[in-house]
């Protein structure tokens, strides 16, 4: 396969670079092309003629898309729309990442593939769900990757900051009272690969390892892998404000696509990687 990957230094890039290693890969990252510039982005693609475009750059500061909604709108909506015009252009298949931050997260039966949709409960996940609706709308043969709660090598995430927390303090409070999958970026990686070189038809996927857990008992299973002894407290959500508000009930149900691993065994192979 001859392969555009955008954001090829991202938590998810860095991932998929090494999974799509063995291709006709092209990668590159913000440096070397800005996928908020619709005339370099068709120039670009043009140039090269991918068959199959993954785009995995976004703006992903929960918090800064309260503050900085023009910036996040920017890359997740309008960005994803430049991408998406640009290959269908070239008759190329796109692969896009979205989150779990797309729904309201107040059904506790989790999401599915089949799902509408909306109302996000922060800017951050109105500007992904932009760019879902900018990707269907723009029209080129698309997988749509929802996933959650990611963690990875090279890249800022949840499990990389309690172990570095752990150096420093030997107690910490964590919110119990929100419900999400934890994903590996190499699982999800891997999951992207099958979609594409398997019998699996474009449309929207849910790939999110196996399981449901909270923020707090994420933190003690980290700790336990680890080996780190660490009092850790358990609080609900309206104990730790932050700019953006967080859906409760994030669980994105994987009925279509490609299984993952659980998350504790992901999890597992992560902490002993890191």
């Amino acid at each position: 396969m001859k392969i555009l990957l955008l954001g090829a230094n991202g938590m998810l890039g860095r991932a998929l670079k090494t999974t799509f290693v063995n291709e006709e890969l092209t990668a590159w990252d913000i440096g070397d092309l800005d996928i908020t510039e619709a005339g370099e982005v068709a120039k670009r693609i043009d140039a090269i003629k991918p068959q199959v475009v993954i785009n995995a750059a976004a703006y992903t500061d929960v918090d800064g898309a309260e503050k900085e909604r023009e910036k996040a709108w920017a890359v997740n909506a309008d960005g994803v729309r430049n991408v998406a015009e640009a290959a269908k252009e070239v008759g190329a298949t796109m692969v896009h990442y979205s989150t779990d931050y797309v729904f309201p997260g107040d059904n506790e039966r989790g999401y599915t593939e089949d799902d509408q949709a909306g109302p996000p409960v922060n800017a951050y996940g109105e500007s992904k769900l932009a760019g879902e609706q900018a990707l269907a709308k723009a029209g080129p043969a698309y997988y749509l990757i929802r996933t959650a709660w990611l963690y990875g090598a090279g890249g800022k995430n949840f499990v990389d900051t309690m172990l570095r927390l752990a150096e420093t303090k030997k107690e910490l409070s964590v919110v119990n009272d929100q419900y999400g999958s934890p994903s590996y970026t190499v699982d999800v990686a891997q999951a992207t690969r099958e979609l594409l070189t398997g019998d699996w038809q474009p449309g929207v996927y849910h790939a999110v390892n196996q399981g449901l857990t909270t923020w707090y008992a994420l933190a003690l299973t980290i700790f336990e892998l680890a080996g780190v002894e660490m009092e850790v407290r358990a609080i609900n959500t309206a104990d730790y404000p932050l700019p953006a508000a967080r859906p409760r009930y994030s669980v994105l149900n994987n009925t279509r696509g490609p299984q993952l691993r659980t998350w504790e065994e992901a999890l597992a192979d992560y902490v002993r990687r890191a």
